[in-house]
């Protein structure tokens, strides 16, 4: 039940360790860069498109408060409409769903553009950044969806998959370092307008190429007329994690805008960059480690203990008197990001099922952005009104939302089979698989199981 620990499995106790499995190996798995190579460069713009509408819109309209409020719009527009294609590619397929997207957003992004250039009133612009944001392709999911896919119909040993997630969740740190500073090179070197027309092309060139890959693209799970329809959210353990990772959420956009405003007030605006970098660079360097261990304990054992890290990491945050202390603050704290990330993933994966993965992942990274939203407007409040050391209090309060809610209900990461003894919920109701739900099954159970 809810809230308490369920008898362990035979897997948690295993004597042995599991195999470990190399990134080299994963990398050497067929066909692999077929699908990664177009992925990152159709990822990239994911981690422009914010500070691309905030740095035009400023530059247009002359009001960061325009410009912050047009780029939460656009993050609340993507975490709530991004499940919806994520559904839609589970039914349809990740090509049919990429292909009018990325057009969609294109069109969409040049409307914002042409619509800051010509100063039109503010509504039309949150209007143009909403239907930008609902239209950014959800890449990384779809990725994370073709690994499933890949890994399980090779019959891969559950550790592979954890490495996938790894390194998958090391990519998404990687764009989200240089992802902004290449928003920014080319708005400080060129114009602003020209760095959104950057993340556009390389939205529709990128998409595009990953969705012409079809090959490795999981199985179609369409709906069967009177069948059961299939969605991530019917799973408690789903839910719960989408409420845990809108806490990791917030500490992004609180530290985005704290560092900025703590790095002004002691007169080096410039130094924010690098601050935000080491964060950054924290949760990069724990990703590749934590990919590289072949891990013992249960994954809803990591979560909990990676989880309150993070939030040990952030509570010091606010106390840091100067920005050396702060860098290393944010560094202890950044190492606990990509952890709890990848154990995440590894959870959801086995708690849905087959027609519902590139869904679940979705609601994971929608979470993540609707909680950056969040987290940027209210510690932006803080910083006016309190000072800029008042808005690092925002990321503890909602990572330990998150911690909460994970202790008093940790009962929900169980995946189904590990409670029930019975038949693994992945791939049962579909009405039509792939072919592997029920050998692939206990492998995924396996995988967030160490």
């Amino acid at each position: 039940m809810p809230g308490q620990d369920l008898p362990a499995a035979p897997e948690d106790r295993a004597d042995t360790a599991p195999a470990r499995v190399g990134y080299g190996a994963l990398l050497r798995t067929p066909g692999a860069w077929t699908f990664l190579v177009p992925a990152f460069a159709a990822r990239l713009p994911y981690a422009m498109l914010s500070l691309g509408i905030l740095l035009l819109i400023r530059d247009t309209h002359g009001s960061y408060g325009t410009a912050g409020t047009a780029a939460a719009v656009s993050a609340v527009a993507q975490a709530l409409i991004g499940p919806q294609t994520g559904r839609l590619a589970d039914r349809f397929g990740q090509a049919a769903v990429l292909v009018p997207t990325v057009l969609v957003h294109a069109v969409s992004v040049g409307a914002l553009i042409a619509l800051a250039l010509g100063h039109a009133p503010v509504w039309s612009l949150f209007l143009a950044a909403a239907a930008a944001g609902a239209s950014v392709p959800q890449i990384g999911a779809m990725v994370r969806a073709r690994w499933v896919a890949k890994l399980s119909a090779e019959g891969a040993p559950p550790a592979k998959l954890n490495t996938a997630f790894a390194f998958e969740s090391v990519t998404d740190e990687f764009t989200f370092v240089i992802g902004p500073v290449l928003a920014s090179a080319i708005a400080a070197t060129v114009n602003p307008a020209t760095g959104l027309i950057a993340e556009a092309a390389l939205t529709v060139v990128g998409g595009l190429a990953f969705a012409a890959q079809r090959r490795t693209a999981p199985a179609l799970h369409p709906h069967v007329p009177g069948a059961r329809r299939v969605s991530a959210l019917a799973s408690p353990g789903v839910r719960l994690l989408a409420g845990a990772f809108l806490g990791v959420g917030t500490v992004f956009g609180a530290m985005q805008v704290s560092v900025a405003a703590f790095t002004e007030s002691v007169g080096r605006p410039g130094a924010s960059g690098t601050v935000y970098g080491i964060f950054a660079g924290g949760s990069m360097l724990a990703g590749v480690l934590y990919g590289m261990v072949a891990w013992r304990p249960a994954a809803r054992h990591r979560m909990l203990a990676s989880y309150a890290l993070l939030v040990l990491g952030c509570s010091t945050l606010w106390a840091m008197p100067d920005l050396v202390s702060l860098a290393v603050a944010g560094l202890f704290c950044g190492l606990a990001i990509a952890p709890t990330l990848i154990t995440g993933y590894t959870l959801v994966e086995t708690l849905v099922e087959d027609g519902a993965k590139t869904e679940a992942f979705t609601w994971l990274t929608g979470a993540i952005g609707l909680g950056l939203a969040v987290g940027s407007m209210v510690a932006g409040q803080l910083v006016d009104g309190n000072g800029p050391s008042a808005g690092f209090l925002v990321p503890v309060a909602g990572a330990g939302l998150g911690l909460a809610a994970l202790v008093a209900l940790r009962g929900l990461l169980v995946a189904p089979s590990a409670g029930a003894g019975g038949a693994v919920a992945a791939g049962a109701g579909t009405g039509s698989g792939s072919g592997t739900g029920t050998a692939v099954a206990p492998q995924l159970v396996g995988a967030a199981k160490g």
